[in-house]
């Protein structure tokens, strides 16, 4: 992959991230491991200013990777949501790792499978928009970002994500009732 790729690449797992995080956030506050949850973002958060011409926080980064070793090894198996939290973690993981090209053993395309998965894994059915599942809500959101990160840039892709996410929250919120 050249550079212009890794751009891309660490951008849409990026926005991934923080497009499920949405619905990760409404988990781990039900939980009560919203305190593990806020340092892992605030790490997302600085890969994404990186990704937008900033300096990027290794300490916040830091956090992020350890936060997401904790939550991975703290959310028990039988809670809604399971494996979304568990595909989360390794999603901002591996968009951590991502950050450090001299260090990669893993690749945007892999890492951002894990969306994809832990969108497939969703306990139960749901109607998001015109999809009737969440794992197809996810692959068209892949796809959106994508188009938009390349036709108008990082800041259009961040727009898009956030609107994104949302859904993400509500079914999070149908989940818990």
């Amino acid at each position: 992959m050249d550079e212009a790729s890794d751009a891309v690449g660490q951008a849409l797992c990026c926005a991934a991230a923080v497009r499920l995080g949405g619905a990760v956030q409404v988990l781990t506050e039900r939980d009560g491991l919203l305190d593990h949850y806020i340092p892992i973002m605030a790490g997302v958060e600085s890969i994404s200013a990186f990704l937008n011409g900033h300096e990027l926080d290794d300490g916040l980064l830091g956090a992020a990777f350890a936060g997401s070793w904790y939550l991975d090894a703290r959310y028990q198996t039988g809670l809604p949501g399971y494996a979304l939290v568990k595909d989360w973690t390794s999603l901002v993981f591996g968009t951590a790792v991502l950050t450090r090209p001299e260090q990669q053993s893993i690749l945007a395309e892999q890492t951002l499978d894990f969306a994809s998965k832990a969108a497939a894994a969703w306990p139960s059915a749901v109607r998001v928009s015109s999809f009737d599942s969440l794992a197809r809500f996810e692959l068209a959101c892949q796809q959106e970002a994508e188009d938009r990160l390349r036709k108008d840039g990082l800041p259009a892709l961040w727009k898009l994500t956030e609107v994104r996410s949302k859904p993400y929250r509500q079914v999070a919120e149908q989940l818990i009732g």
